[in-house]
């Protein structure tokens, strides 16, 4: 039996726009529905994936609704990734016990039990691998009866044009797992250059006529003076002591040399976050061009096809909701990645039957 004639059903939850769903379909998976509470990420889910999406609150989820959702027989597979924003290295130490984020992860384990779906995939911030949450978890699947591995993939082995590093569980009833390894770990990192250089060319607040994401966010003539005087890969110590912030006077403020920065051509990106297309809230500068970088292009670096629609025609593309989809997107190649490795393990146990 070879991988494509293993059929895997996938439910995914916390599915945002479709990142996770895309990586999977794209490595040889069935996508039987995407759930999230967000309304606005039906359009580029459906359109996309092309697979239902439920409106919902996982916390309103039952499993039986989640086997009736199933393909009939196929090899189940529950995937997700639960909001990180608790556990995410930006939050800089902050106490973030009280987020109504944290009990999401134990509401996906609750899911497993109700339902027992064959295989179970998780895609999070490294940072949760040391939380009580995610041991909590991870008990619950193993006294549940899964074998369960889980490690941290860095995003340029998996071919996505980013310094990205996710922590990635995977866990089966039907013997011994292990996490993703890379496609091609002698690969050359995919560079910035390599993934936008060709897109049309932009001023700080223009868009695309020919594609609304390739859309660049208005600089203040403080911020246009800041990047004109910044350097791929630079910091603001290069600019005159005139456009220099308030904090950056600080003692403190040696600390924010990525903040109010230009990419490199070269390298992979930074980490894309929900407020990639800000130049003043990371290294989102353009390498060239005199803005931060554009929707599309964050879609782009975060390993979205660059034709991967998330606005319905005619209706507005708002900077924070497509901001907000991309940057809690899954990277689809690391999802693939995983989806690939699901299949091959799959094949492997029906083989040892």
């Amino acid at each position: 039996m070879t991988e494509s004639t293993v059929r895997v059903s996938v439910i995914d939850l916390f599915s945002g726009a479709g990142g996770l769903s895309l990586g999977l379909r794209q490595a040889g998976m069935s996508i039987a529905a995407g759930i999230d509470v967000e309304e606005a990420c039906r359009y580029p889910y459906e359109a996309n994936i092309e697979a239902p999406f439920l409106a919902a609150d996982v916390r309103d989820i039952t499993g039986e609704m989640l086997t009736r959702t199933w393909a009939p027989g196929h090899v189940r597979l529950l995937a997700g990734c639960a909001p990180c924003q608790p556990f995410s290295a930006y939050r800089r130490g902050a106490d973030t016990s009280g987020e109504a984020s944290w009990p999401l992860l134990d509401e996906f384990g609750r899911l497993v039990r109700e339902s027992r779906p064959e295989l179970v995939t998780m895609e999070n911030v490294p940072r949760i691998g040391s939380s009580d949450v995610f041991s909590r978890f991870v008990s619950a699947l193993r006294t549940l009866g899964y074998c369960v591995a889980f490690g941290v993939c860095h995003g340029p082995a998996y071919g996505l044009p980013q310094q990205r590093r996710r922590l990635v569980l995977s866990a089966s009833l039907l013997g011994e797992v292990s996490t993703p390894s890379p496609p091609n770990p002698r690969a050359e990192a995919v560079s910035v250059r390599h993934a936008i250089a060709g897109l049309p060319s932009l001023a700080a607040g223009e868009s695309d006529p020919n594609d609304r994401l390739h859309k660049a966010r208005v600089l203040s003539a403080t911020n246009l003076q800041r990047i004109q005087a910044s350097s791929p890969g630079g910091t603001w110590e290069e600019w005159p002591e005139e456009l220099r912030a308030p904090c950056h006077r600080k003692s403190t403020g040696a600390s924010f040399r990525n903040v109010y920065a230009r990419m490199t051509w070269d390298d992979p990106s930074p980490t894309i976050t929900t407020m990639a297309f800000n130049f003043g809230t990371g290294r989102f500068g353009h390498p060239e061009q005199d803005r931060a970088i554009s929707l599309r292009e964050a879609a782009i670096l975060q390993g979205f096809p660059r034709e991967y629609a998330f606005v319905e025609p005619g209706k507005p593309v708002h900077f924070s909701t497509v901001g907000r989809m991309i940057g809690n997107a899954v990277p689809p190649p690391i999802a693939k990645a995983a989806g690939q490795h699901l299949l091959h393990h799959v094949r492997k146990a029906t083989e040892a039957a």
